[in-house]
Order: C-alpha cells, then structure tokens, then sequence
C-alpha cells in the first residue's frame, strides 16, 4: 500500500476502500456520515464501499447531492447530520459529492450563512479547524477534489462561489481505482479532461510553486497517455489506475490557482436551466482559453508539448480540441444548449471567480464575452 503525505492523508492503491474504517478510528471519529448522490446507489458503488470498508450498513447516508451541489443540499445533508448524532463525514463519488462534504463539515460546525465564506467576499479567514472530518472517496477520475482545498457550491441566488482554505481539505483522501472500474464511457472522458485542464490550467499559474509544476506536467503526460484507453475500456485497470493518479495530481496543484477556464465553467454550471456536467464544459472551453493565453506564454507552451511528445510546432489548443472529438464530446457550447443570452451575466459572474486571479494572462469581462463567442 503506497501512503502518500502530500497536504493531506492518501491511501492510493486498489482495493484501498477497505482502509475506510481503520482511518476512522484514526480520526478519533465513531459515527461517519456518507455524503453521496443516487447515481452512486444506484451503480451499486455504496454498498461496495459498505461491504468492502468495514464500517457499519447502518451509517446514515445522504443521496440527495444535485450534479451541481447546492446550498440547499448542503443545509438538507447538516439536517441529516445533526439529527444523526455525526461527527465525521465520508464522501462517496464524484467531485460534486465531495464538494458537497466539504460544505456541510463547514455548516456543521460554522455560523450561516453560508455566504459569508466565500473566497471572493474574503472569508477564507474565517474558516478554522474545529470541522468536522471528511474523508473523500472518489469513484470518478478528474475533479481532484479529494484533496483540494476548496469547495463549489450555487447558492440560492444562482452564483456559483468557491470556498476555498487549507481547512476544507479532506483530512484523508482513500483512493482506490477499483471503485472507477465500468465507469461509463462519457463521464471516463468528461472527468478525465477535467484532470488535462487542471493540469494544464494549474501549471500556466503565474503562481511560484516549482514543485505543483513538476506534478502538474507528470499528471498531464500521465492523462494524457491513458485518457483514451480507460474510456474505451471500462475495465482497464492500468488505465483506471493511470488516470485516477493523475486526477489527484490535478488535484495537489490546485495551490497555484486555476484559470480563465474554471472562471467560465464556474458560472455556467451554475445556470438552473441547464444541467451542464463540469469537465465537459472544461472540455470545450480549453482550446479558446489556450488561444487566448498564448502570447507571454511561450515557454510553459513548450514544456506542455514536451508533456505530450507533441512537435515543437504543435498547435496546444487544436490537439486538445482534436483530443475531445476523439472521445466523444461536444465540441460547442451550442452543442451543451448553451445560448449567447446568457453571455453578458456569465462574463461578469466570471470576472469575479477565484480563478481569474491566477489566469497567466490578464482577463476581463470583453476577454471573456469573446472567449465565449468563440466557444459557442
């Protein structure tokens, strides 16, 4: 069993999961909660990870997650938890289960309304310690968010704000490629570029973080490599194992900062009228964003096609949009039921996202208006 100390507690191996119980203990913690959704129950996965894990088939579970996880959800799941008698959280799923963890070990143990924690309106100072644990479990590969540092969540209003702090990181992390095993086609591809953006995205920063570099180009080379063959067969257990790695090393670079992609995948996952899945949208909107951060980025572009054993002449952005067409995405925002009305809000909701800060390039509302045109 590899135990990795990289920010937070990992276990990474297959057949992990069966560690759950005794990284409980661990923690000092007796009475988890499961934070999951109803696509995880009905693939069967929570009762693998009851079977296989050694805690109780009597552990309280929230399903309810939305794909995009919600302030509302996050207030149903600390009902459930309260009224259980928890204290520690294990989120089973993708990054919209875990996320939604993240938020409810905050509202658990924190003052509302949730708002006031928002990275962006400067709460990040006000997140402390004492929270509840959360221990991540993914059963997808691509939202790194098993140990990342932040959470996303729409509130009522309709904004998609990040809440982000060294405090909301899993205190462990059990990753175990077995669970992603017959994940389908679509979502192998969907998730597997968001972990190529954040790869790409991450490593782009203007951030001085030498050693997330190092890790951001393996994990991209590592994606990269194995995208493909774990989406055209489910039960590639090298591709599955490649591609969660490299999930998680997307993840551990998120302290550099993201980019103009996840400010315009923020808002527009964030639109109640559609139900647009994230790393698809990561999917469609890199080839623009590359185009645009190109000037002044030169020389990480190099590194980046030296990543990819692409030539030294290689077009980044039209090898990541040849990449999603031969894994079966769309190629458009159009294609997503995307429609330009909204491309004024999202501009501006965009300008204000967490992850603009770190874009290599300064970008501003008509930047991101003809990204989006660009996309559309």
């Amino acid at each position: 069993m590899a135990l990795i100390q990289y920010l937070t507690r990992i276990q990474f191996q297959a057949g992990a999961i069966s560690l759950l119980a005794d990284e409980l203990k661990l923690l000092g913690v007796s009475r988890p909660m499961i934070v999951t959704d109803r696509g995880i129950v009905a693939a069967g996965l929570l009762a693998t990870v009851l079977a296989r894990s050694g805690i109780g088939q009597d552990t309280p579970v929230f399903d309810g997650t939305p794909e995009n996880p919600t302030e509302a959800a996050a207030q149903d799941a600390v009902a459930l938890f309260k009224a259980s008698g928890c204290d520690s959280i294990v989120a089973i799923g993708g990054g919209s289960p875990i996320d939604l963890a993240k938020a409810v070990s905050l509202l658990a143990s924190h003052p509302g309304p949730l708002e006031q924690y928002a990275v962006i309106l400067g709460g990040m100072d006000l997140i402390t310690a004492n929270k509840p644990p959360v221990i991540a479990v993914p059963t997808t590969a691509g939202t790194g968010s098993e140990v990342g540092r932040a959470a996303l969540l729409t509130l009522e209003d309709g904004r998609k704000l990040g809440f982000i702090s060294p405090h909301m990181i899993p205190s462990v992390a059990i990753c175990d490629p077995d669970l992603t095993i017959g994940l389908p086609p679509y979502l192998t591809a969907a998730t597997g570029m968001d972990a190529v953006t954040h790869c790409i995205e991450t490593f782009l920063s203007p951030r001085f973080n030498p050693v997330a570099d190092a890790i951001a180009l393996d994990g991209l080379a590592r994606a990269a490599k194995w995208i493909e063959p774990a989406t055209r067969d489910g039960a590639d257990a090298t591709a599955r194992h490649e591609m969660m790695l490299a999930a998680l090393q997307g993840g551990l670079t998120f302290q550099k900062g993201l980019g103009a992609v996840h400010s315009l995948s923020h808002p527009l996952g964030g639109l109640k009228a559609l139900r647009l899945h994230h790393g698809t949208l990561n999917a469609v909107l890199l080839p623009a964003v590359l185009r645009y951060n190109a000037p002044g980025s030169q020389e990480k572009y190099a590194r980046i096609r030296v990543a990819l054993n692409l030539s030294e002449d290689a077009d980044i952005a039209d090898e990541m949009a040849a990449l999603a067409q031969r894994l079966g995405l769309p190629a458009r925002l159009g294609e997503m039921g995307v429609t330009p009305d909204c491309f004024e809000q999202i501009s501006q909701y965009a300008v204000k996202d967490h992850s603009t800060a770190s874009n290599p390039r300064p970008v501003g509302a008509p930047d991101f208006l003809k990204i989006l045109e660009d996309s559309l």
